[in-house]
């Protein structure tokens, strides 16, 4: 069992108290004064109120750190793809795109989890892009901010000063950060209170003590809260649901505004909620690869995402059919698909154009207009790069319409592979997906 949220104040706290920190100076102050020195006139520290904070990452801990912020009388943006119009209203804050964040904020603080997209996002070329005198927090995770680049901006005097609580490397016995003069650096502290310990600690005993006593199974780390008896009849269909999340959630690069899961025929009479579950966590995970079938909901509701539910009896051929619905601000994506009697999970229906693809840890996506010669150049061209196809499953709306192929391949395709596809005549999309 895991305890969310239980140090997310204490973690937000430690971001403002950094923040602090970095406006006054107070570390070296604190060094200067208790040397028996008085400086006063050295430590010239700017003022909180009336700056503008830009926060990449608004979820839990984000948008705790927000509300501290607008106490503090600071204008508040925030970067963050799955942060709806709606839940930036409701907490307060200016929803912004990444390059506007850089160009406005007087601080920055990172409260986002590492992955593939977020790694380095304050690079080289996005710190070039911070105003000049920027202040940045770091609590979040080590390798949000390249720190060579950061200490080469802190020695040009690009960036007035950072607070880091994490680094690349932990326990951080060297750094790039370290000796800089407007560097703040503490030891991992986010989750360093009493009240935090005491609250995870109360949370995981009353957890345990629901499951012993009751029998209840509450933030299970690896599965909802399901009974011995509901177990083999769901798990094939939790592996379908989250196929069907990772599958959208891979393809979808806008922020998600609603998901619409319908459940036809057998499916609808098991425990949809931990269907749903583990198709938000798929969705999620692309972007967010902490989450799991737990979490997923929750973080799903902070990040202001709508899911619903729907049941309803067999409408196609099948006893049991999940169809997923991805709504963005520009487009619906709409996939399906059921288990057959193997026990495999299998998409049949990709935007309402019917398909026959099992999942496997590599594939290809590619959609395309229904013409001859397409699939020819596009076997002839992964068999140049050396890329093995295992199965091959296409689709069409109409002859001469709008074409899918769905490809499993036997390694994960290279990008320039990839970018070759997408070249092709007639070829509007390439996407690699793993699963």
């Amino acid at each position: 069992m895991n305890t969310p949220f239980g140090n997310s104040i204490t973690t937000a706290e430690h971001a403002i108290a950094l923040m602090f920190a970095l406006a006054r100076q107070l570390p070296a102050a604190d060094a200067s004064t208790q040397a028996g020195k008085w400086e006063k006139n050295r430590f010239m520290g700017v003022e909180l109120t009336g700056k503008t904070l830009g926060i990449i990452g608004c979820g839990n801990i984000g948008s705790i750190v927000a509300s501290r912020g607008l106490g503090l009388k600071m204008r508040v943006v925030a970067f963050d793809p799955f942060l709806s119009a709606e839940r930036a209203a409701e907490i307060g804050v200016e929803k912004v795109e990444l390059g506007e964040l850089l160009e406005r904020a007087d601080f920055i603080t990172l409260h986002t989890p590492m992955t593939a997209q977020t790694k380095n996002i304050l690079s080289a070329e996005n710190l070039a892009k911070t105003k000049k005198g920027v202040r940045i927090i770091n609590c979040a995770r080590g390798g949000l901010v390249d720190e060579a680049a950061l200490r080469a901006a802190l020695d040009s005097g690009h960036v007035a000063g950072a607070a880091f609580d994490v680094f690349v490397e932990e326990p951080a016995t060297a750094n790039p950060l370290f000796g800089h003069p407007n560097v703040v650096a503490t030891p991992h502290l986010g989750a360093s209170t009493t009240e935090a310990q005491e609250n995870v600690a109360l949370q995981v005993a009353e957890q345990m003590s629901d499951y012993l006593v009751r029998g209840a199974i509450t933030n299970a780390v690896n599965f909802p809260s399901i009974t011995a008896e509901e177990a083999p009849k769901l798990k094939p269909f939790i592996a379908l649901a989250e196929g069907l999340g990772s599958f959208a959630g891979q393809l979808t690069d806008d922020p998600i505004e609603k998901v619409t899961i319908t459940y036809e025929g057998g499916v609808a009479g098991l425990k949809t909620k931990a269907l749903t579950s583990a198709a938000i966590a798929g969705l999620l995970r692309p972007s967010l690869v902490d989450v799991n079938v737990v979490s997923a909901p929750a973080v799903a509701a902070q990040r202001g995402i709508v899911v619903e539910e729907a049941t309803r009896a067999a409408r196609s051929d099948y006893e049991s059919f999940i169809t997923l619905s991805v709504t963005t601000a520009k487009h619906e994506r709409a996939v399906g698909g059921t288990v057959f009697h193997d026990g495999k999970p299998r998409i049949l229906s990709i935007k309402g154009i019917k398909v026959d693809a099992e999942f496997t840890p590599s594939m290809i996506y590619v959609t395309n207009e229904d013409k001859p010669g397409f699939i020819g150049r596009f076997a002839g061209l992964l068999g140049e790069a050396g890329v093995n196809i295992a199965t091959f499953a296409l689709g069409r709306d109409r002859e001469g319409g709008s074409a899918i192929a769905l490809v499993s391949i036997d390694s994960p395709a290279p990008d320039a592979v990839l970018a070759k596809v997408e070249k092709l005549p007639g070829v509007k999309q390439a996407k690699g997906l793993k699963f």
